[in-house]
């Protein structure tokens, strides 16, 4: 029952995807990715009509944060923004990136370095990313995994 559900959630999704014809690659499977998961797991919480109410609110929910992901940044910038912050979190020093195609830009820079309860060196970071004329500034947490990569924990 539950399948059948996040199946209709998805269509839902889906057919509000494809009112919108000026959505682009990434928007499209950002919207209908985001809305999947937002789906699954809205799925998980409560029972009967409270669950159907949380599956839906999941779908819609997942779809704009998905379509918002996708039209912010392409593959590019991802992985400028990937390489500069690894960078960052390794040398413990503020990195920039920019992509001279789409123009979008950001940074990450190291704020605090710790040890956590498990042993492991976590760095806090502030990122800030700017899309077509706009910034926006996150937080987040990295720790260094054993094999020395490290992995974002908030």
């Amino acid at each position: 029952m539950k399948i059948i559900k996040i199946a209709a959630a998805g269509l839902i999704a889906l057919g509000l995807a494809a009112c919108q014809n000026e959505m682009g690659t990434k928007e499209t499977l950002g919207t209908l990715g985001g809305a999947a998961l937002g789906g699954l797991a809205g799925s998980q919480i409560g029972s009967g009509s409270g669950q159907l109410a949380a599956t839906a609110a999941g779908v819609l929910l997942g779809a704009f944060i998905g379509s918002e992901i996708g039209k912010s940044l392409d593959r590019a910038d991802q992985a400028y923004a990937e390489q500069a912050a690894g960078q960052a979190l390794e040398n413990n020093q503020a990195m920039a990136w920019n992509n001279p195609d789409s123009g979008n830009s950001g940074s990450i820079t190291p704020t605090q370095t710790y040890q956590n309860t498990g042993g492991e060196y976590c760095r806090e970071y502030q990122q800030t990313i700017t899309v077509g004329g706009e910034t926006q500034v996150a937080y987040g947490t990295a720790c260094r995994q054993p094999d020395g990569t490290w992995r974002i924990v908030q």
